[in-house]
């Protein structure tokens, strides 16, 4: 009768245990990963195939029982890290919805707002196309992987020890909250001078000729003129997504 230890099945489970957790972690939080219309049984599949494959490149981890008091600090750390690493692609995806708003401000659209079930919040119009633009882009861009390859590269800068509190100390995620508000102007920035001399222009033309109803010329004009330029700069959206990716992973480990 072939007999197992608790040691040895503690020294297999462990090994895959704490990586399916982290990656199960990021996909409750990162983009594209924790959609809704993704069952659950399908995230908790895929995060246990991507833990078990892993294992070559891991290498040697240590063995921490679930019945051990090192067991909380390594789950708390493992979840931890998941969220963070999805968090810090959400928040590349949070400066191209705070772009869109300005530019959608800008446009006169912001009344066009819709109900977002990815993001739980109201978005204009511009803000919800640019986004679905750039979720295009991050699967073309093979952002997906990128993640992926982020997770296990965070185990060489948070290794399994339990450490939670030196980890989320190392992170330094809230460096990402400035990017967000610099890079969102800066994609925003052509746009918004755009509109914003064709509102002076409007303006000239109103005290100029004061008898043209300017509110009724206004709106189309600036609408015309603002998706002109939607069409115009969308082939540069690449490069800042790209940026503010390799940004936020480059918190976790992964180079620059």
């Amino acid at each position: 009768m072939i007999t197992f230890s608790e040691a040895q099945l503690v020294s297999w489970l462990s090994p895959i245990l704490w990586p399916f957790l982290r990656v199960l972690a990021m996909f409750s939080v990162a983009p594209v990963f924790s959609q809704r219309a993704i069952p659950a049984r399908t995230k908790i599949g895929l995060a246990f195939l991507i833990a078990l494959c892993a294992q070559p490149v891991l290498g040697n981890q240590p063995v921490i029982s679930i019945n051990s008091s090192e067991a909380l600090g390594t789950l708390v750390q493992q979840i931890g890290v998941g969220i963070a690493i999805g968090f810090a692609v959400r928040l590349v995806f949070a400066a191209i919805e705070m772009a869109g708003e300005l530019v959608g401000l800008q446009m006169g659209l912001n009344f066009a707002s819709f109900f977002d079930p990815v993001s739980n919040a109201q978005l204009s119009a511009v803000a919800r196309f640019l986004v679905q633009i750039s979720t295009l882009l991050f699967i073309v861009i093979n952002g997906h992987l990128l993640v992926l390859m982020a997770v296990l590269k965070s185990y060489e800068a948070f290794p399994v020890d339990g450490h939670f509190l030196q980890s989320i100390q190392q992170m330094k995620l809230h460096e990402m909250g400035t990017a967000v508000f610099s890079s969102a102007f800066w994609i925003a920035l052509p746009m918004v001078v755009m509109l914003l001399f064709v509102n002076l222009v409007l303006g000239i033309i109103s005290r100029v000729a004061p008898q043209m109803n300017i509110y009724a010329v206004g709106f189309p004009v600036t609408l015309t003129m603002g998706l002109t330029g939607l069409v115009a700069t969308l082939p540069l959206l690449e490069q800042p997504l790209l940026a503010l990716l390799q940004r936020g992973l480059s918190l976790f480990g992964m180079p620059m």
